[in-house]
């Protein structure tokens, strides 16, 4: 999977902000933390949620099953809206 290139991402400070371009079958403004940017840049490449959760997880100390949830929850919110191909 990966970011779809209808959606642009903007960092503003700790804020992650998602934009569809004219393209995308979606009108609106997701904005996130620092973690959703994270997982964005990870989608930059082809890569999987096992992959992303790796990453994230040599990233941030978090209790046991939060990442996992946090990456599941932002990977659905972001294929439901056509932000990620595959």
């Amino acid at each position: 999977m990966k970011l779809n290139k209808n959606f642009l991402v903007h960092k503003t400070g700790n804020e992650t902000i998602v934009v569809p371009t004219g393209k995308a079958n979606f009108s609106g403004v997701i904005r996130g933390n620092e973690t959703l940017g994270t997982i964005l840049d990870l989608l930059k490449k082809d890569t999987t949620e096992e992959n992303i959760i790796a990453a994230m997880r040599r990233e941030y100390d978090a209790p046991e099953g939060a990442i996992e949830d946090d990456v599941r929850s932002t990977i659905n919110r972001l294929k439901e809206i056509g932000a990620i191909d595959g």
